[in-house]
């Protein structure tokens, strides 16, 4: 599979944000690059066309002055401060699904902690083939390989993990504290802001890798929205009436990512179901769960060991739940 490569215009950006609040001269980007004097100049007006300030001194060279809000490699990797998770990112203006593509670089050998970022996608991926709505400069569409060594049963946990993470990151960046509804939807008054979508790639006993995909929907204009996800879905903007910077905010779910996943790998699923029942709002609801073929109503109560959802029936006895479509009644 090809694999798109940093751009001139994106190996300047890098060299001018390593040396953010000094000058860079010209001639070294030059022989940095194999660019000359002329052609730096050229990637200089293409960044400031971008959005980015860029101050400019005879004899002194270039100095980075600001940033628009862009998701791109080098915004994102600009103080990320990860181990592994975002350390290779890949960023589209706009594809078709970050999964699809994070799939086929897993396939071809791309390391955990690989990372796609879109502006937009054409066809955003929901559970349970829902399209998910992708307008353009506004949101995060992050995917990321995973390599867990777990077996297949067990990769619905990490479902779980990101659920905690991504709550956990848009605290930290927003100041603001979703809840979390199984299996993979994050709230705010009970309205969804955020959804994760898990899909592998197995053998029979182990799962060779997983790629996760997480959608926020950060300064997305909800009248914008097609009127069936409008009632159902809204924005941090719109919940706090102010625009938010995207990148701080990716920066945080990746961290917060490591941070769960480290935690899982060291300790096991324990610590996830503590923090993940914590921020659910479903303990003690009355919910109905949604089947291929039926319907089944009941009270949440929690997490099994495993991550399955416990819904107590009318009838007294408890069932597990492991895949389901959830509503909250009440």
């Amino acid at each position: 599979m090809k694999v798109e490569q940093p751009t001139f215009d994106e190996k300047i950006l890098k060299l001018l944000k390593e040396n953010r609040g000094v000058y860079t001269s010209g001639v070294e980007i030059g022989k940095n690059l194999d660019l000359s004097r002329t052609a730096v100049w050229k990637h200089m007006g293409n960044l400031r066309k971008a959005g980015y300030e860029i101050d400019a001194i005879p004899n002194l060279g270039y100095r980075l002055l600001s940033s628009p809000d862009l998701m791109t490699s080098a915004e994102i990797e600009s103080g990320l401060k990860t181990k592994y998770i975002g350390k290779k990112i890949h960023a589209f203006s706009l594809t078709d699904s970050t999964n699809t593509k994070a799939f086929e670089l897993a396939l071809h050998g791309a390391p955990e902690g690989t990372v796609i970022v879109a502006e937009g996608q054409r066809k955003g991926k929901g559970r349970l083939g829902r399209k998910w709505e992708s307008p353009k400069g506004v949101n995060v569409y992050a995917s990321i390989v995973l390599r867990p060594k777990i077996a297949p049963s067990s990769a619905s946990q990490i479902t779980l993990l990101a659920a905690v993470a991504t709550a956990r990151a848009i605290e930290k960046a927003t100041k603001i504290l979703p809840d979390i509804k199984w299996p993979n939807d994050l709230l705010i008054r009970n309205r969804k802001v955020a959804g994760i979508l898990m899909e592998l790639d197995s053998e029979a006993d182990m799962v060779n890798f997983i790629v996760l995909g997480i959608g926020i929907d950060i300064n997305m204009d909800i009248n914008s929205l097609p009127p069936d996800v409008a009632k159902v879905a809204t924005s941090i903007k719109n919940e706090t009436g102010r625009t938010i910077e995207r990148v701080p905010l990716v920066q945080e779910l990746f961290r917060q990512l490591e941070k769960w996943y480290e935690i899982f790998k060291a300790d096991g699923f324990g610590p996830i179901i503590t923090e993940w029942e914590r921020l659910s709002i479903m303990a003690g609801k009355y919910i109905r769960v949604s089947f291929l073929k039926e319907t089944k109503e009941g009270v949440a109560l929690g997490l099994d060991t495993d991550g399955a959802l416990l819904l107590r029936l009318p009838t007294g006895r408890i069932e597990r739940v492991v895949a389901g479509d959830v509503t909250m009644v009440r």
